[in-house]
């Protein structure tokens, strides 16, 4: 008998960033005050506070990587390995004092995630994945969710895709809705079981980072709706670039959707 992969052991100083980091955030929830950024998404000083909280831990203990992070730097970074960071996806249900919300860590190395960390704060939840071993939860083996039925039949959606449902009037969405309000969360739900499909219209590299790890070594098909963030190239700004996707928790399931995805990318959409 083959022994299960062994949880992995994360370094013990990212493991302590991360626990001081969801400490704070569960300390200021629900006395937060929140901003509007220019492009209207809503911002913290906890957000502030939990990027470059991260931002700076990183860097000491990964000296020669770079990072790439939504309220810091967002070019890519011109070195071997680099990290991609959101400090609080979900700030709207953060700041909504809606308890869901995470932490999104991924490390890159020749262009793609070969380590990735989620941590739900609120549910005191980690997701650690790494490229080819496999991915855990509270170090619990995940399995891929093809392997066994459907426990949901629901999908989840952003509230910016919600709008496909018109553009297919005549056809009736093969699921039911659930809008979860949190990016990677969303993505990640469906290699967890909790859905069969998520469909996201505008991510940001660091809204899909981790979560892409996370379905890739669970087995999860992703289609890459207008373009791919595999192979970034150094120097990319990536501040205003979405990578609209469409993520199932197997290959018929993908197809089912899949024209709910292909009008979401259509022209007009």
């Amino acid at each position: 008998m083959t022994a299960a992969p062994v949880s992995p052991s994360l370094h013990p100083g990212l493991a302590s960033l991360l626990d001081r980091v969801g400490d704070r955030q569960r300390h200021d929830f629900g006395h937060v005050v929140s901003d509007l950024k220019p492009d209207g998404s809503l911002i913290t000083a906890c957000d502030r506070w939990s990027d470059a909280e991260l931002v700076e831990g990183i860097s000491a203990l990964f000296p020669g990587d770079g990072v790439l992070s939504e309220e810091g730097e967002r070019r890519v970074p011109d070195t071997p390995a680099y990290w991609v960071v959101d400090p609080l996806d979900g700030t709207t249900n953060f700041a909504a004092g809606i308890p869901y919300w995470a932490i999104s860590l991924a490390r890159f190395e020749g262009g793609r995630p070969v380590l990735a960390v989620l941590d739900v704060p609120p549910l005191r939840q980690r997701i650690v994945a790494v490229r080819g071993q496999g991915a855990w939860r509270n170090g619990k083996l995940l399995q891929p969710p093809s392997g066994h039925a459907p426990t949901s039949g629901c999908a989840s959606l952003c509230s910016r895709s919600i709008g496909v449902l018109q553009k297919l009037p005549d056809r009736r969405f093969p699921g039911k809705i659930r809008l979860l309000g949190v990016a990677s969360l969303n993505l990640v739900s469906v290699a967890m079981g909790q859905t069969v499909a998520a469909l996201e219209a505008t991510p940001k590299i660091w809204d899909l980072a981790a979560a892409w790890l996370v379905l890739t070594e669970l087995e999860c098909p992703v289609r890459w709706l207008r373009i791919s963030p595999a192979r970034l190239s150094p120097g990319s700004d990536l501040a205003e670039v979405d990578f609209p996707v469409l993520a199932a928790d197997r290959a018929t399931t993908l197809e089912r959707f899949l024209p709910w995805g292909e009008a979401l990318v259509a022209r007009g959409g």
